[in-house]
């Protein structure tokens, strides 16, 4: 690369995942806005019910009004530039915005993978210490472990942004996604970010292969810790949904960060899976699995 000084630096870029026809473009508006209104529904419903009802003011349902929360942030972050994009001619965004997107991308992201540790916590205690649940889990610790779930997804945010914001962007400036995302953005930097790639690994990729493996020796740990085979059924339905959950979010997180950003076409695909299609699900498989909520919501109905 020549030196950065050498040339005029980029004030926007142009999200170039697709060059849809104007035919596909319509349907592909149609779908993710019927996806995203669901995710605002079933998110919404959810967060409700969870207040409006004094029998879920426990707090597994305090944890889950929380991630209903975040699913709805972290689709919101991309979902309406999106559905703006394709309608437009020209699908760009500006520097400061791709940077803005990207921040909030990985807070409420990192966030999300903070507080579904928390709630694989909260499973653990519930199935393997009933009696100290109430002691342990009580209200003041779950606000307390929601609020360090914001906080450390704010601190690994705020180090991604700051590590790209310093890169010199002097073109080419076509960003291969959807949306602006730490991978994509940085291909486009005019210097070596081999170095600044580690480091992004290094703290992406950590947190998130780090949290999968907490989660998955927790949920081992319960079934390992319950001898009979109806307690251990018991405990493998209620730990099913969050199983479902936790591997629809991190196996695409872990694929697109925990390795250096060579790029691979299905990475936008990929990054849809996680960053719009999870947020929808999630509320479905958490109400299809939970009896109570299913119930509470058919009554609401």
């Amino acid at each position: 690369y020549d030196h950065p000084q050498n040339h005029t630096m980029v004030d926007e870029f142009l999200l170039a995942a697709i060059s849809p026809t104007r035919q596909s473009q319509a349907v592909l508006f149609v779908v993710f806005l019927l996806v995203y209104a669901a995710t605002i529904v079933g998110n919404t419903l959810i967060m409700l019910t969870v207040v409006s009802d004094p029998q879920l003011s426990t707090p597994m349902y305090f944890l889950l009004g929380n991630l209903s929360f975040l699913d709805l942030c972290y689709s919101t972050v991309t979902a309406p530039k999106m559905l703006m994009d394709f309608l437009a001619e020209k699908r760009s965004i500006v520097f400061d915005a791709c940077m803005a997107q990207l921040f909030f991308l990985h807070f409420v992201g990192a966030a999300e993978m903070f507080l579904l540790t928390v709630m694989a916590y909260d499973r653990y205690v519930a199935i393997c210490k009933p009696l100290h649940y109430p002691s342990i889990m009580n209200r003041h610790l779950c606000s307390w472990l929601v609020a360090a779930s914001w906080t450390g997804g704010f601190i690994h945010s705020t180090v991604q942004t700051i590590l790209t914001m310093r890169l010199p962007f002097c073109g080419p400036n076509q960003v291969d996604n959807f949306f602006c995302d730490v991978p994509p953005v940085i291909k486009l930097a005019c210097t070596d970010t081999y170095v600044i790639e580690l480091l992004m690994v290094s703290n992406s990729g950590l947190i998130s292969t780090s949290c999968f493996i907490i989660l998955v020796i927790s949920y081992a740990t319960i079934l390992v810790r319950i001898r009979s085979p109806e307690g251990r059924r018991k405990a493998f339905n209620v730990c099913a949904s969050h199983l479902t959950v936790v591997t629809l979010f991190f196996g695409p997180c872990i694929f697109i960060y925990a390795r250096p950003f060579s790029t691979f076409s299905v990475d936008k695909l990929v990054s849809l899976l996680y960053n719009i299609i999870t947020p929808m699900l999630n509320p479905l498989i958490y109400t299809l699995r939970n009896k109570d909520v299913k119930m509470l919501l058919t009554w609401a109905n």
